[in-house]
Order: structure tokens, then C-alpha cells, then sequence
């Protein structure tokens, strides 16, 4: 038994060696790991519109104080605060008693006047026969023709003393001025107005159209005064006389808390000259403004585009794909053989989630728009494609 239990140990000793042999006969090889996952997309090429952008200011294109022309004591009000009148509506009247008592008198005095005219004129006439006759003096005829010039002067004077009073009886009668939204009354039933100064009673704001004011600096006038010359030569040799407004350039507008820039007008006018301190010249544009209730009103911040050219093939990337370092922004490429590479690119306008790349990458470039953090320029990456669309 123990020779056996010798011989058994002898061939496990020899077995584990002969493992160990074997485990040392073979290699440590390194397994590189798989390329990174990257998504790529080629860019979107389709027609794309260039506009400038800018921020201004809305403002209304009538405003008008409402005050009172004459003096008295204010007896009724006729409308109410913060709603739409249209011009010539009633919205105070002035106690027009004293006026109409001056009316009346000034009416009498007319009467009395025409009155000593009609008997100076009779007078003349006569005088006239008589003079032929020789039965009164040259002297005598001259007077009652002085007098019958007189009592006509005094028609005259009686008559504007009459439309006098009538205009001031007008204004008992406060009217508005405009068609626009009325702001509340500054003065109580009850008071006396416009004694020594033309008490302010209401004021009276257009909203429809509006306009919206915006300044451009020298080089974005530049470009807008070669898109004017443009329009200008579609039209005509003789429509350089016409004013801008004319000319139909759309304006489009967004407010703080809207998407985009739903509301459409035009440019309506520019400032003459450029103003040296700030380097920038004032212009203005128009809109309808004809929602119910109005959605542009004065003094509003408002965001502004206006299209200045247009560019048929433009490449279009998704922004994700943007990158930036201190040389600028950039993209990251695959090319052919799955190699990323870094371009340099010139940003354009953003549109919906897109933006339009000047310079740096052509049509048929893959560019990474997903996985930009596992990819190194010179690295290799296994890349899935992905269908970008623009809207």
C-alpha cells in the first residue's frame, strides 16, 4: 500500500508540472477594444434666406392729447376708460350754456345789423333818384352812401361775431381727435376746466397700424442700400422718385414671448443721415397690427428680422454637431477610411435647430452630430448614419 500510494503521488507531481509547463509555453496578447460609436449625418443643402436681425422698439403712429378749448364747469363723460372710439365720437361735454347765451346775442346783434343795412340801402336808392333830379346835394349823397358802406362793414363784423360763438359753443363738445384706444379721464365730473390753460382731459392712442423703430450700424446699411438698388431696378428707371415704403421690403417682428416672428409688415422709412456718435441710422417699419384684441402695443421690446439675399444651395448641419475651441468652431469629420478630422467652420443663421455653414465642409461630408466625446481627431470610430432634415 505504500509503494502504490508513492507511485500515486509521483504521477500527480508530474501532471501539475507538466500544466505548469504548458501555461508558460504560451503568449500575453493585447486586445484593443472596438471603435467608438459615432453618429453622423451629411448636411442639409436647400435655398436659404439671409437676414439681419436687430431689437426695437414699438411705438404708435398717432398719439393725441385730449384737452379742453373752453372754459366751464365739465358736465358729462361719454365713453369708457380703455376702450376704442373712432374720431368725431363724443366724450365730454363743457356746461355750454354761457356759450350758447353769447350765441344767441351775437345772432341778435346780426339781425341788428342787417336790419340798418336794409334802411341805408332804401336811403340810398332814394338818394340816388334825387341826385339825378338834382333835388339833393352831391354831399348829402355821398353820406348816405357812407352810411349804407358802414352798416355792410358791420354785417361783416357781426357775421364773424356769430361764427365766433358758434366755434366756441363747438368746443363745450370734446370730441376725439383720433381713432385710437382712450385712456382714462384726468379730471371728475364736476370741475371747472379750462380756465387760464387747456386743461388735459384724456389722451388718445392709435394702435392700428404700429409702428416699430430699430437702429442699423454702417456696414448692415451698406447691404440693405444694395438690396434697395436692386428693388429699385426691378421697378423701373423712374422708381428711384419713389419713397421706401414703395419699395414693399418685408419686416418681420417677434415679441419676448413668442416663438420666432409671426408678425409681417414692412420698412417704412430711414433717417436721412447717419448718426456719427453711434455709428448707427434710425429706421422704421409698419405693421398692421390687426388682431383682436391688438398684440402689439407702445413701448413693447420687440425682436426684428429683415431679409437681405438669398443663397440657392446653402449646407445646413445640425448645431449638436458644433464644436469650439480657442482656434474657434468646428466640426469633426469621418472620412473614408472612418478617420475623424477636424474642420474649421463660418457660422450662418440658425434656422430651426440648424445652422448654416458658410465655410469649412461640403455636401457630401459625414459630420458627427452624436458620440462628439469619444471622438479624436486621427481616431477611428465605427460611424452610424442619420437623416438630418431642415425646416
Amino acid at each position: 500500500m505504500s509503494l502504490l500510494h508513492n507511485h500515486r503521488s509521483v504521477q500527480f507531481i508530474l501532471i501539475l508540472c507538466s500544466l505548469w509547463l504548458t501555461a508558460c509555453d504560451q503568449k500575453n496578447e493585447y486586445i484593443a477594444p472596438p471603435p467608438p460609436e459615432v453618429t453622423v449625418s451629411q448636411p442639409v443643402q436647400q435655398s436659404v434666406t439671409e437676414y439681419l436681425e436687430f431689437t426695437g422698439t414699438t411705438q404708435s403712429v398717432g398719439f393725441a392729447e385730449v384737452r379742453a378749448q373752453a372754459s366751464g364747469i365739465l358736465k358729462s363723460m361719454h365713453f369708457e376708460p380703455g376702450t376704442n372710439v373712432k374720431q368725431g365720437d363724443l366724450l365730454f361735454i363743457i356746461d355750454p350754456d354761457l356759450y350758447q347765451a353769447k350765441l344767441a346775442a351775437a345772432q341778435a346783434e346780426l339781425v341788428s345789423a342787417q336790419a340798418q343795412l336794409n334802411r341805408t340801402q332804401a336811403e340810398l336808392n332814394r338818394a340816388d333818384q334825387l341826385i339825378k333830379k338834382n333835388y339833393i346835394s352831391k354831399t348829402d349823397h355821398l353820406r348816405r352812401k357812407t352810411e349804407r358802406d358802414v352798416a355792410q362793414a358791420t354785417i361783416g363784423l357781426k357775421s364773424a361775431g356769430v361764427r365766433s360763438a358758434e366755434i366756441q359753443l363747438s368746443y363745450t363738445r370734446v370730441t376725439a381727435p383720433i381713432a385710437g384706444r382712450v385712456s382714462r379721464n384726468t379730471v371728475d365730473i364736476g370741475n371747472l376746466v379750462g380756465e387760464g390753460e387747456a386743461t388735459l382731459l384724456t389722451t388718445v392712442t392709435q394702435y392700428q397700424p404700429m409702428y416699430t423703430y430699430f437702429h442699423l450700424n454702417e456696414r448692415d446699411l451698406l447691404r440693405l442700400m444694395t438690396l434697395r438698388g436692386e428693388k429699385v431696378q426691378q421697378m423701373g428707371h423712374d422708381s428711384d422718385k419713389e419713397p421706401d415704403q414703395e419699395l414693399n421690403i418685408p419686416l418681420f417682428l417677434g415679441l419676448a414671448d413668442e416663438k420666432g416672428y409671426p408678425h409681417e409688415g414692412k420698412l417704412d422709412f430711414a433717417e436721412s443721415t447717419l448718426n456719427t456718435n453711434t455709428g448707427t441710422i434710425e429706421l422704421r417699419g409698419i405693421f398692421a397690427n390687426s388682431e383682436k384684441p391688438e398684440r402689439l402695443v407702445p413701448g413693447l421690446f420687440s425682436r426684428l428680422r429683415l431679409p437681405v439675399g438669398k443663397t440657392p444651395d446653402a449646407l445646413l448641419i445640425d448645431e449638436r454637431a458644433i464644436g469650439s475651441d480657442q482656434s474657434g468652431r468646428f466640426v469633426l469629420v469621418v472620412n473614408q477610411e472612418n478617420k475623424v478630422e477636424k474642420r474649421p467652420i463660418t457660422l450662418g443663421q440658425r434656422i430651426d435647430g440648424m445652422t448654416v455653414i458658410s465655410e469649412g465642409i461640403k455636401a457630401d461630408d459625414k459630420v458627427i452630430i452624436n458620440g462628439l466625446q469619444k471622438a479624436r481627431p486621427g481616431s477611428v470610430v465605427n460611424p452610424t448614419t442619420a437623416t438630418a432634415t431642415a425646416g
